[in-house]
């Protein structure tokens, strides 16, 4: 089986790139059990995707399959990982220290996604100068200075929202290339600024919602 993997990312929908982290997770269910093969009829069933949409998906990777056999699972793994940004240690700092903050810090799974958290910044006292899982917490107006030593491009922002955007424009003032966005407030950045939403009050909302049209 050949493995190429697609250097044009950007041109990737943003759903495959959603649904590309589901079929690695299951892969590597399945490297656990014993398996060496898998088609996307078998990827499609572990997921309740059409089988045809992850082909197509599959696709993008530019990975192929044997004719009856299916995609080698360790190959497969291997090719979603790097493709997806796994393989490769990217440094972050965390902007508020609060309870979600702190969660994060204290997550070490994010590190085997690639996501290396290597500082921390806050106001409360309480917090600056310790460490929360070995990651120090320094205070807001150090950001500059830490990061002028620092080879970090992502900010991970979880501050209150009546701040959001005054920490955010602090970010990008001081260098960081992409933001992860937990806050409810959609913070404004310039055009070569990457930002992912991931509020978990919107999801919850729609959560929300749904139940409750389903027990109408």
């Amino acid at each position: 089986m050949g493995v190429c993997l697609n250097k044009f990312a950007d041109k990737v929908p943003e759903p495959t790139l959603r649904r590309l982290p589901w079929y690695l997770s299951n892969l590597k269910l399945m490297r656990e059990r014993g398996e060496m093969y898998v088609s996307s009829t078998q990827i499609s069933k572990q997921i309740n995707i059409d089988a045809s949409q992850v082909a197509k998906d599959l696709s993008y990777v530019r990975i192929t399959g044997r004719t009856r056999v299916g995609y080698e699972v360790d190959a497969l793994i291997e090719a979603l990982e790097d493709y997806l940004g796994f393989t490769r240690l990217h440094k972050a700092f965390l902007f508020g220290v609060g309870s979600l903050g702190g969660a994060l810090l204290r997550d070490s799974g994010l590190h085997h996604f690639g996501l290396e958290i290597v500082g921390a910044f806050d106001v409360n006292p309480e917090l600056v100068g310790t460490e929360i899982n070995g990651i120090p917490i320094f205070h807001s107006d150090e950001f500059e200075k830490k990061m002028s030593k620092a080879q970090v491009n992502i900010g991970v922002l979880t501050v209150p929202i009546n701040i959001a955007q005054e920490i955010t424009d602090k970010m990008v003032a001081g260098g960081i290339k992409a933001v992860w966005n937990f806050t409810p407030f959609r913070i404004r950045v310039p055009e070569q600024i990457v930002v992912q939403n991931t509020s978990l009050y919107a999801h919850l909302a729609v959560m929300f919602n749904r139940l409750n049209f389903n027990q109408e």
